[in-house]
């Protein structure tokens, strides 16, 4: 989904002419304003040109050149645009599939709390897509997602248990404890 801006000044003010206009379907003022800022490297702009290109509202749609709006966000550290990248690598979307530059990307977005990035690292660990596979991982992701309210990430915990000896899932449990309070960080 787009997303705001808010205490920015006068950026703040063209970003949110462009939002306006976007959710009124002036697809043309929005993106007029998004490309200014996208051009000028603001981050939030250029998720949102990458999520414009994605779903093809008021462009053609160009899987592409949303890789290249979402990459030039996920460089700047927005959460947000590193978990698209993500998935497009992970499924082949725009660029040539790679699980381990999705990882890479998945683990950029996790670290910053990304709840669906830390959901699709357990996939990448639990079926060995761009990592060695490792259950440990997996629990230990699905662990933190389903603290979260994840229900998908509770019934995935319980089928990869079923693979691990217990002393496997309380290594998973700690290491997720540690990453939790390390805020995602090194995880």
């Amino acid at each position: 989904a787009l997303t705001s801006m808010s205490g920015h000044g006068s950026l703040a003010q063209d970003f949110d002419k462009g939002l306006t206009a976007y959710k009124s379907g002036d697809f043309a003022t929005a993106l007029k304003e998004w490309s200014l800022l996208a051009e000028q490297g603001d981050a939030v702009a250029q998720f949102n040109l990458g999520w414009t290109y994605s779903t093809g509202e008021g462009v053609p749609q160009d899987n592409t050149e949303a890789f290249e709006w979402y990459r030039k966000s996920a460089e700047q550290g927005y959460a947000a645009a590193q978990y698209n990248l993500a998935l497009m690598y992970d499924n082949g979307t725009g660029v040539p599939q790679d699980y381990a530059q999705a990882v890479e990307w998945y683990r950029k977005a996790a670290g910053q709390g990304n709840a669906a990035a830390q959901y699709n690292l357990g996939l990448m660990y639990a079926n060995g897509y761009g990592v060695i596979q490792d259950y440990v991982y997996a629990h230990m992701w699905w662990n933190i997602t389903a603290s979260r309210g994840g229900e998908k990430a509770k019934s995935k915990r319980a089928i990869v248990a079923k693979y691990m000896t217990a002393s496997d899932i309380s290594k998973a449990q700690e290491l997720a404890r540690e990453c939790v309070r390390k805020n995602y960080k090194g995880c």
